[in-house]
């Protein structure tokens, strides 16, 4: 604790023989850094960093622990060190907190009973319920089935307690339960803490925890203004009288013998994809926290499981602490004898409920758009996506339309000259070359950021902001490789932009045959080429922004 004060690390609260205090090393303010000073050793449960008290200090200054041992000592034998916090009207920070009695945690068992009881007496309000409908898209049946709920109204935490006890469930020892100031038992549900409650089911079909989806994410008042804040919260009493930790339960849906399991981050998101697709899911609480699949994995393998798919959302690739879970997900697969692969999803989405949805939402929208737009001959074949033999087609579909009340002409788009020529063949010029000189090939190559399981690249996937917060005046070409290269025709007068627009569209999610990168993305590069010149477009989150770009660095092919 004396480090703990050396550091001037902020505490949030204590218990249980524990203190929790911000990370210094990964600045996280959600006091994720787990400190034990009975036994003088920490952990980080966001960024995954731990040691012992010389390790604290020296990660926090960049030392090896014989110099941390040395400059430690030198400051508190020096009363400077305590004469600051005196010279500024404060208490130096103190070493001894208090301690509040915590309570053994309960059986598996008893702790599934008590969350089944707690959340058969809860119900699912209206806002919620349309918010898992609509924006999560499951069906009330779903939703049952999962078993969300709504947090109560603070006021009824105690009243619920007494009903629990009083039918003969246990709450002591179970997560969430504590004892309040008045010497009565209750349940930790917040106004400010108020949401959909997810039960935490592990393999062994018992709930060992609840999660909240929180209405309102909880942001610290230090947070920069585009940071969103804590949108999850796990169901705990840890540091109240008589209460529990909620410890780090493995939420687990669908078939322990599947062939393959994915592996996410967030217990809601597994239940999504799992609807949406039928297939087995594992989420951890926590990108970084997966300490606890490691038993998981055990028995996977004994159950015949041969793949595990570590299915973490894309900011694997530029957030640290995800990326460093994901390779621990990996790892440990690998260690239990189980293959693994990493899914690599369309960038555009954050995380695989997300793609799924949109997917579903697109197939439907597309329905829709094919039976409201149809381009006519003319559009098609300016852009490319006919030949002049639909010019018959067309014709003949425009003869049986029935109640037909246009003309030909405005059928297939011409215009008076173009229908002119078009029915007499004037000699100075065909109907074929008067539309071909309102067209041409616009040539584009687009290139990729290369992908390493080492490392992570801090603008992946992210607008040009973040490129620029990395230092870069420009997209490091030697990070990219030349992914296509290739043409299509559009109309003479159609911009860049617009070309742009088209690449993005015909590279995202159907890709074309013949094409083997990703979706196109943001941190994408798109080159757009003649014989006048080159022009380089970063992918941003609206459109394309201007860049000086060096292809030549850039990786070419597979």
């Amino acid at each position: 604790m004396d480090i703990v004060s050396l550091l001037r690390l902020n505490i949030r609260r204590s218990g249980g023989g524990r203190v929790y205090a911000d990370c210094p090393l990964c600045g996280d303010r959600r006091g994720r850094l787990s400190i034990l000073p009975s036994e003088n050793v920490w952990r980080c449960h966001h960024c995954g960093e731990h040691g012992g008290m010389l390790a604290l200090y020296g990660k926090v200054f960049s030392v090896d622990n014989s110099t941390a041992y040395r400059e430690i000592c030198d400051t508190l034998l020096d009363n400077s060190f305590a004469l600051e916090y005196q010279t500024a009207g404060q208490a130096a920070p103190a070493a001894v907190h208090e301690v509040v009695s915590q309570a053994e945690k309960a059986s598996a068992d008893e702790i599934h009973r008590t969350f089944s009881a707690l959340l058969s007496m809860l119900t699912l309000n209206s806002a919620h319920r349309e918010h898992l409908r609509t924006v999560r898209g499951l069906t009330d049946e779903q939703i049952e089935g999962f078993g969300f709920k709504s947090t109560p109204p603070p006021r009824m935490c105690r009243v619920l307690t007494q009903q629990l006890m009083q039918r003969g469930y246990t709450v002591q020892g179970v997560p969430g339960f504590y004892i309040n100031d008045y010497g009565k038992w209750t349940v930790k549900f917040y106004q400010r803490t108020s949401g959909i409650i997810i039960p935490l089911q592990e393999i062994d079909g018992l709930i060992h925890g609840l999660q909240i989806r929180l209405d309102t994410p909880i942001k610290d008042k230090d947070d920069p203004p585009e940071k969103v804040g804590t949108k999850y919260l796990p169901l705990t009493s840890s540091g109240k009288q008589m209460g529990t930790g909620s410890g780090s339960p493995v939420h687990f849906v669908g078939d322990l013998c599947a062939h393959a399991v994915y592996v996410t981050e967030g217990a809601l998101k597994a239940d999504i994809c799992h609807a949406l697709t039928g297939r087995t899911f594992v989420a951890t609480i926590g990108a970084n926290n997966v300490a606890p699949l490691d038993s998981l994995f055990a028995l996977l393998k004994q159950n015949g499981v041969q793949e595990i798919v570590e299915a973490d959302d894309m900011d694997k690739f530029h957030n640290a602490a995800v990326h460093n879970g994901a390779l621990k997900i990996c790892r440990m697969a690998k260690e239990h004898g189980i293959a693994c692969r990493r899914l690599i999803l369309n960038p555009n989405y954050k995380g695989m409920d997300d793609w799924l949805l949109a997917q579903r939402r697109k197939k439907y929208a597309n329905e829709e758009k094919k039976q409201m737009e149809r381009k006519n001959f003319k559009e098609m074949y300016l852009s490319g996506l006919c030949d002049m033999d639909y010019l018959d087609i067309c014709t003949e579909d425009w003869q049986n339309i029935p109640g037909n009340d246009i003309s030909l002409r405005e059928h297939l788009g011409l215009t008076e000259h173009e229908y002119e020529v078009f029915l007499q063949e004037d000699v100075s010029i065909s109907f074929e070359d008067l539309l071909n000189s309102q067209r041409r090939e616009r040539h584009f190559r687009i290139y990729q950021l290369e992908l390493r399981n080492d490392r992570i690249l801090p603008f992946a996937f992210q607008g040009i902001e973040k490129l620029y917060a990395a230092g870069y005046d420009q997209p490091p070409a030697s990070e990219y490789r030349l992914i296509y290269d290739g043409y299509f025709v559009a109309p003479v007068e159609q911009t860049d932009a617009e070309v742009l627009e088209r690449i993005f569209e015909c590279f995202n999610d159907t890709l074309p045959q013949g094409y083997h990168g990703r979706s196109v993305s943001m941190s994408d590069v798109i080159e757009l080429y003649d014989e006048n010149g080159r022009k380089y477009f970063y992918c941003d989150h609206v459109g394309f922004a201007p860049v000086r770009f060096s292809p030549m660095l850039a990786k070419r092919g597979e």
